[in-house]
């Protein structure tokens, strides 16, 4: 049996954690130095690698451990808001509250998009594996979760749906889309705004996959 990490151990590698996440989304991960990171963190370098064999591990485990937990707040999003659909007679209404919620994901979690800003800008001198598999546990897993539901409700007749994938990446595009207006939460977009991008994103959606 593994024992847990001990207690002052496990502090120190939270704050090595909070501190890379700080320095990675500031910085970006190629001018982020081990240095700034114990700075930022408190600790010494070598408590650093003490934890993690090098910037990229420790990067991986950040970065990673970030994108699993916003893909769990939009799995909790998406089963606090769809268990309503189909119940409600106004599917449309069903959809903006989901949109007004889902477009929120940007200010909840601005370290993790922090860090996703700076994959955007520094995309080919990122670790390739650690993108990949950002990938998978993050957008690719909100994306399959939304599908489920999607071709759950359109076997209920709620939506005309024969590809769920794709109306899935049709709605994360119509409304979660709104990421790429704010540049990921960097851009500050005003509330009619972002009302309007919710608003005609529901319309599209159900022009494309409403009830016959």
């Amino acid at each position: 049996m593994v024992k847990p990490p001990r207690k002052g151990l496990l502090e120190k590698r939270q704050a090595i954690e909070r501190g890379a996440r700080t320095v990675f989304g500031r910085e970006g991960y190629t001018r982020a130095s081990v240095d700034a990171i114990a700075a930022e963190a408190g600790v010494s370098t070598r408590t650093i690698y003490n934890h993690f064999t090098d910037k990229e591990e420790l990067f991986r485990a950040v970065f990673l451990e970030s994108a699993a937990s916003v893909t769990a707040a939009s799995t909790d999003l998406f089963e606090r808001h769809f268990r309503h659909f189909g119940r409600s007679a106004d599917i449309e209404a069903d959809l903006l509250a989901l949109g007004r919620e889902w477009i929120c994901q940007n200010s909840k979690h601005p370290e993790h998009f922090a860090l996703v800003r700076q994959i955007i800008t520094e995309g080919p001198r990122m670790p390739a594996d650690v993108i990949e598999e950002w990938q998978r546990v993050g957008p690719r897993a909100v994306r399959a979760d939304l599908a489920d539901r999607l071709r759950v409700l359109a076997a209920q007749g709620v939506f005309d749906i024969d590809d769920a994938d794709a109306a899935a990446r049709h709605l994360s595009l119509l409304i979660g889309g709104i990421t790429l207006e704010s540049f990921f939460g960097a851009v500050r977009l005003g509330a009619a705004e972002v009302e309007t991008f919710v608003a005609s994103g529901v319309w599209a959606f159900l022009k494309l996959y409403g009830p016959s």
